[in-house]
């Protein structure tokens, strides 16, 4: 079954802390909006006109996102892999067949034919765009493989050390989209090939959220979001794609959409590697309003609140309509209350 907890509002979260915390610090109580002198209360907060937002909390996964599988072609036997962990970049060394090096090469179509003297098309040019990047030169970078690109190509066999041929075919290459990491060995030094050798992913770390549909209009491309890691720490994100088909759920689990997330400051994220995390989406947004702690209510008799305005040394209780909970604080309205007022909390 897959690891996922109850997601729920942080305002929902707020209620039920700020009531109880209102009981045990003995704040309740308070018949009405008159003023009096006597104990104040142990500490004070201002009364602030502010911006709230409410999250929704969600589970992810920090790592190097989705894997792909690289399988050998051809016939021989594997006598290396690049270490699990590795970064692979561009004309390096990905795996060995035979003791001959099979190099990484960037590019989205694969090597599906031999190149040579004269084949044209989008493949040869993504070829030879490799072959420049590496730094060979004599030839014209198009869509044509010329005499030209087949000298090149055999300069280049002869510093991998291997047959030159002047010939590029399927097997001889790995293609990605860009420098890979290698996951996990799928094959063994001494294996023949005929199947997967590794998997792979990006170099970059990210956050991955299978979401749960009922929320899929919190997540829009580009949004702002903080990651809350496996310490406590935070760390800010961008939500960078968004799943357009929804994964159907197992037994009770409900369906999904995935979610990949870019985080922001990846310096900070130090060694973690497929870990759990949590994610806060903004669930709404409430700008302008009159917002005090929520340890400042004091929960009333008539199952309403109220707070203790301290002013000039006197403390009167003024009853106090709640909006929305987020982040600590809570959005309040009343008869008497104003921006800058001060109101007693617990110290």
């Amino acid at each position: 079954m897959s690891r996922r907890r109850t997601a729920a509002l942080g305002a929902a979260g707020v209620v039920v802390v700020g009531g109880a915390g209102l009981a045990a610090a003995g704040l309740g109580g308070g018949d009405g909006p008159s003023a009096r002198h006597g104990a104040l209360p142990p500490a004070t907060a201002a009364v602030e006109r502010t911006t709230l937002v409410e999250t929704q909390k969600v589970d992810g996964t920090l790592g190097y996102g989705s894997s792909r599988t690289v399988s050998a072609q051809g016939r021989g036997t594997l006598t290396w892999l690049a270490g699990e962990g590795a970064v692979v970049t561009r004309g390096r060394t990905v795996y060995k067949v035979d003791n001959e090096p099979v190099p990484l090469l960037y590019g989205k179509l694969p090597l599906y034919r031999t190149l040579s003297d004269g084949t044209k098309g989008a493949d040869v040019l993504q070829f030879e765009q490799n072959l420049a990047a590496l730094g060979y030169t004599g030839f014209t970078v198009d869509k044509t493989y010329s005499s030209a690109t087949a000298d090149a190509v055999k300069r280049w066999q002869d510093d991998l050390g291997v047959d030159e041929t002047g010939k590029v075919a399927p097997g001889s290459v790995v293609i990605a989209s860009g420098r890979i990491r290698v996951a996990d060995h799928k094959a063994q030094v001494g294996d023949k090939l005929g199947g997967p050798v590794l998997t792979c992913t990006g170099t970059t770390r990210v956050v991955g959220v299978d979401l749960d549909v009922q929320y899929q209009r919190l997540a829009r491309k580009g949004a702002k979001v903080e990651i809350v890691l496996p310490d406590d720490r935070t760390a800010q994100g961008t939500i960078t794609s968004v799943g357009k088909v929804a994964e159907q759920g197992h037994g009770d689990d409900p369906a999904t959409i995935h979610l990949t997330i870019a985080v922001t400051g990846r310096q900070s994220l130090g060694g973690y590697d497929k870990a759990p995390v949590s994610v806060n989406l903004i669930a709404g947004r409430h700008p302008g309003v009159l917002a005090v702690p929520v340890a400042a209510l004091l929960a009333q008799g008539d199952g309403g609140y109220a707070v203790q305005v301290v002013q000039n040394g006197a403390v009167r209780t003024v009853p106090v309509e709640t909006g929305v909970f987020a982040g600590g604080k809570v959005e309040v309205s009343g008869s008497g209350l104003a921006e800058g007022m001060k109101v007693g909390v617990p110290s």
